[in-house]
């Protein structure tokens, strides 16, 4: 087990995710180091965050020597936002996180967790679900900047004989998870549905993504961190490993909220994958895992919780 001594440093711990990982580390008792762009907006007790406006960890590398463990969440783009845009993976993503690599190199007993993607990684899989040893087919710039940043920290494990796990979830949403152009259907549906605004569809409506909730995610997150078994690289699928279309997604949405949806159907774009499910056999057995919310009851909750901002 982790001492209470020990810290964990959760860069990107402004965010959506971010949040709700601080949160769960912060249950246990343990030492949070949170590092983001902007300041913290949580009022938990004796948590210590960090602006790095740039992204770049390199100023706090001292930090490290104090840390059983790195979260890396970081991230300023999304698919569509870095579509032609290949100068912002690396600027944005791939430069801060090789930096960190760069610091974690001297600092034995501190392992890395890396939130990768699991939505932009295998292209598209249409006969099964995607499996993390099946080759990774970005159809983004987005999804090749994970690409990179897996292949980076995989030679860092092998280097400096480190430890890391890359966890590739699929689409999470739940309480906490506001509108972001481009990132989170979830509560861009949501929020149409409060402004009485049509809902764009790119291409036929077809599209089948997995949800998973944001506690069962969480949930995972903290069993690896606990999970002193891992060594060298491990890469594990995070998902509900069940499928579901956008046009059905619409549907259970229009049934949670009892609000009409109006949808516009658009050309489809290249940089969306068609059909994308992962296996979760790995997470399942190797973290003695499995997700616990159903995508009508995650939806019921989210819901709730956006019906809130809006009282």
């Amino acid at each position: 087990m982790i001492s209470s001594k020990d810290a964990i440093l959760v860069a990107g711990a402004e965010g959506f995710i971010g949040k709700h990982i601080v949160k769960e580390i912060h249950k246990t008792g343990r030492k949070v180091i949170s590092v983001g762009r902007h300041p913290a907006k949580n009022d938990l007790p004796g948590i210590q965050h960090i602006v790095v406006e740039s992204g770049n960890p390199e100023h706090f590398s001292d930090l490290l020597k104090e840390c059983h463990a790195v979260i890396w969440l970081a991230s300023v783009s999304t698919p569509g936002s870095s579509a032609g845009k290949p100068l912002d993976e690396l600027y944005g993503n791939l430069q801060p996180l090789l930096t960190l690599l760069h610091n974690m190199q001297h600092r034995k007993g501190c392992k890395l967790i890396y939130i990768s993607s699991g939505g932009t990684l295998y292209g598209d899989v249409e006969n099964d679900n995607a499996t993390e040893d099946m080759p990774v087919q970005p159809k983004s710039y987005y999804g090749a900047g994970k690409a990179a940043a897996e292949h980076f920290i995989t030679a860092w494990s092998h280097q400096f004989r480190r430890t890391a796990i890359i966890i590739r979830p699929s689409n999470i949403y739940g309480p906490g998870q506001t509108q972001r152009y481009g990132f989170g259907i979830i509560p861009t549906v949501f929020q149409k549905l409060v402004q009485n605004q049509p809902v764009v569809v790119w291409g036929d409506g077809e599209a089948t993504r997995d949800y998973l909730y944001i506690d069962d995610f969480s949930s995972l997150c903290m069993k690896v961190l606990e999970n002193e078994v891992f060594s060298g690289t491990c890469v594990l699928n995070a998902a509900s490993g069940e499928g579901t279309s956008l046009n059905h997604l619409l549907d259970l949405i229009e049934k949670v909220t009892a609000k009409p949806l109006h949808r516009t159907y658009e050309r489809g774009r290249t940089v969306d994958v068609r059909r994308v499910v992962l296996n979760i056999s790995s997470a399942m057995k190797s973290c003695d895992w499995c997700p616990e919310v159903s995508l009508v009851e995650g939806l019921n909750r989210t819901w709730s919780w956006f019906e809130t901002l809006y009282r």
